[in-house]
Parts: C-alpha cells; sequence; structure tokens
C-alpha cells in the first residue's frame, strides 16, 4: 500500500527550480521526476485552475504520488519514462505547456531503501533498476566484457581505477556470480591501492553511479527528452533541469545553448543570408548549490540549476 512507503524526498534547488518555471496560476505544468512529490506540491500550490502532469518511471514513486495528490483535482499521474513526454501529452490531449521541470537525481527513498539495491552501504541484491523492469545491475556485472565495464565505470563515473575494477569483477564473477551491492563494493575496494583506499569517500561511489547510469540509461533518456520538452512549451514557457553528473550538465548546456542560437552565418559575411533566429534565451546561466544547501543535503554538491524560456518557434 501507498501509505506503508516511506519516500522521503528532499530535492536539491527545492524553491529554485520553482522560481525559474515562474509558474502562472492558470498555466499547465509538467514535473518529469515526480519522486516523493516535493517539486510537484510546490508547483501545485501555486496552480488555481491550472493543471499539473507529473510523472515517474518508478512504480513505488506512483504509489506516493497518487496517495499524496487524490484530493487534487489540478494534478494528474503518470507512470512512465519522461523520454515519452511528446506521446504523454498527446494521451493527456494537451498541445502545449507552460512549463517542464525535470530533477535527474536518484530520489532519497531510491538510496535509503536497502532491497532497491541503489547503496553500496548495506547489504542488498544488485538491482539499481528505476522502473523494476528490464536489465539490472546484477546482468550488467555478471555478462558485461571487461572492456565494456571498463568504458561504463570509466565514461559514466569518472573512474580512473576502472580497469582494474572491471579486471577484478572478471576475476571474481569467473568464481562465482556477483549477486550483492556489499560483494560489488568490496571487489571495488579491494581494485584501489591502498594508499589511495585510506582516503575519504567510499571507492565503490563513482562505479555504482556508472552502474546506475547504465541501468537506467540515463543519459539517453536525456538526450531523447530535451528537443520533445521544448518543442513542447508555449512562447514564454521555460524548461527547467536539475542534474547531477557533469556529462548530463554538458549534454543540458549543449542543447539549451542550441535553442538560444540565431544567426549561423559565417562572420566574414557583411549581413545575415540564413534568417536564422534564436527559439530561447537562458533564464540564468547555471545555478549551483549555495553553503546552506550543502549543509542541509549532502547530495546536493554536485548539482546544477539549467533553465532556458522559448521565445520563439
Amino acid at each position: 500500500m501507498a501509505s506503508d512507503i516511506t519516500f522521503s524526498h528532499f530535492p536539491v534547488f527545492y524553491k529554485e527550480a520553482i522560481e525559474a518555471l515562474d509558474i502562472k496560476p492558470d498555466g499547465i505544468y509538467v514535473d518529469c521526476t515526480g519522486g516523493g512529490g516535493g517539486h510537484s506540491s510546490l508547483i501545485a500550490e501555486k496552480l488555481t485552475t491550472g493543471h499539473l502532469y507529473t510523472i515517474d518511471r518508478d512504480p513505488d514513486a506512483i504509489k506516493v504520488l497518487t496517495k499524496r495528490f487524490e484530493n487534487n483535482p489540478n494534478v494528474t499521474i503518470v507512470n512512465s519514462r519522461f523520454s515519452r513526454i511528446k506521446e504523454i501529452l498527446e494521451e493527456q490531449g494537451v498541445e502545449k505547456v507552460d512549463g517542464i521541470l525535470a530533477d535527474l537525481g536518484v530520489s532519497s527513498y531510491q538510496l535509503d531503501t536497502d532491497e532497491r539495491g541503489f547503496s553500496f552501504h548495506t547489504e542488498a541484491a544488485l538491482d539499481m533498476r528505476m522502473s523494476k523492469e528490464g536489465t539490472s545491475a546484477k546482468d550488467i556485472v555478471n555478462s558485461y566484457s571487461v572492456n565494456e565495464l571498463t568504458r561504463i565505470i570509466s565514461l559514466y563515473g569518472e573512474e580512473k581505477f576502472a580497469r582494474n575494477i572491471a579486471n577484478n569483477i572478471e576475476k571474481h564473477r569467473k568464481e562465482k556470480e556477483i549477486e550483492t551491492t556489499i560483494e560489488l563494493a568490496e571487489i571495488i575496494k579491494e581494485s584501489y591501492p591502498p594508499s589511495v583506499r585510506r582516503k575519504s569517500g567510499h571507492p565503490a561511489r563513482k562505479t555504482f553511479q556508472a552502474i546506475r547510469i547504465e541501468v537506467n540509461s540515463e543519459l539517453d533518456e536525456l538526450k531523447n527528452s530535451l528537443d520533445d520538452m521544448f518543442s513542447s512549451i508555449n512562447i514564454g514557457g521555460r524548461v527547467v533541469i536539475i542534474t547531477f553528473h557533469s556529462l548530463e550538465d554538458r549534454i543540458v548546456k549543449v542543447k539549451f545553448n542550441d535553442f538560444c542560437k540565431g544567426c549561423t552565418c559565417p562572420p566574414e559575411f557583411p549581413v545575415c543570408v540564413c534568417g536564422k533566429e534564436p527559439k530561447g534565451k537562458l533564464v540564468f546561466k547555471v545555478k549551483e548549490p549555495t553553503d546552506k544547501e550543502l549543509e542541509e543535503n549532502s547530495r546536493s554538491r554536485s548539482a546544477k540549476l539549467r533553465a532556458v524560456e522559448r521565445i520563439g518557434e
């Protein structure tokens, strides 16, 4: 039952993200990552005749969101990936919206619920699936080649000992299948040189992040969504994204800048002949957590907030 799930969610940029949306009481908004409903609640509070569509692919989140907003006719809950935003809006009979928010972080519930297998601190089956469906972390750890593991751990985890870790995973899985979070965390830990291992921070953090990103196709989900998000907002509407990884942030930064590009004529041309005008403008360059937020929520340390407003077709 929804009431049995403790889905504590402490959204980063709790107020800044809502301010960036510039909510109109009669507007239509989408929260692409509903989670525990933190951001959605703030959006819903500002609506009178407007409407909010809250999306999440995690069935546990859907239970909590449904319970939380069961008496609010201005909120519709949708169980889906946000990369389907075009189809979701079509299914809801909505042509354009006034703002879209996506908080790309893993929720506190997902990290803190042992059986979800996201955390390297507690014993659990290797899972990490946000949707509870499809390929799991266990599948990846036990079936990917050493080269494939090295690639994702290096790229998504920015882990300089990726090759050591991949080789050590291969060594252990030849003896027996790697099944739990603690098993994997110990394998990662022993892959580190002792001098580095003694430094602050758990050695498994970057690798667990990398495997989670791969399990949930998080970067592809983002890449496949931004154009659809932008084309789904009205003139004057805004897309607001919170990222927690340098690759995510780069994808958002590049795409938002593309929306804001105008003339593409060579600089030596005396006048513009392409006729291209910018479709968007940056609401601000980028925002990072304040010292106060870092004190209140240590998980915000890598977060960045970006926002773009649509100004043309």
